[in-house]
């Protein structure tokens, strides 16, 4: 229900693998299926696929999710998203406003 794109110089197969590291931990999602460039997970929170294309210099990242905009899912999955660094030499991470 949800869809959210975000634009990293990290690599399809990084994004991937932050996607596996945080979102077991953070909504305790389980991967059901992944290939090169997309990895599913699901559990009690719902189900979100994560997409991660090279284009030219850059990946590009779509998140869809299963849920409401408002739900606890949607807002890991921007902080998820948030925390890809966007150009080289970026550390990625919350941003100012938010808490680290």
């Amino acid at each position: 229900m949800a869809g959210y794109v975000r634009k990293t110089v990290a690599a399809p197969s990084r994004v991937l693998e932050e996607a596996q590291a945080f979102l077991p931990e953070r909504l305790g999602l389980s991967r059901t299926k992944s290939s090169d460039h997309v990895a599913t997970y699901a559990g009690d929170e719902g189900t979100v696929s994560v997409h991660a294309h090279p284009h030219s210099m850059y990946t590009e990242v779509v998140a869809q999710t299963d849920q409401l905009r408002t739900s606890r899912m949607d807002y890991e999955i921007q902080q998820f998203l948030n925390n890809l660094p966007y150009e080289a030499g970026d550390q990625g991470g919350p941003g100012s406003g938010d808490p680290s």
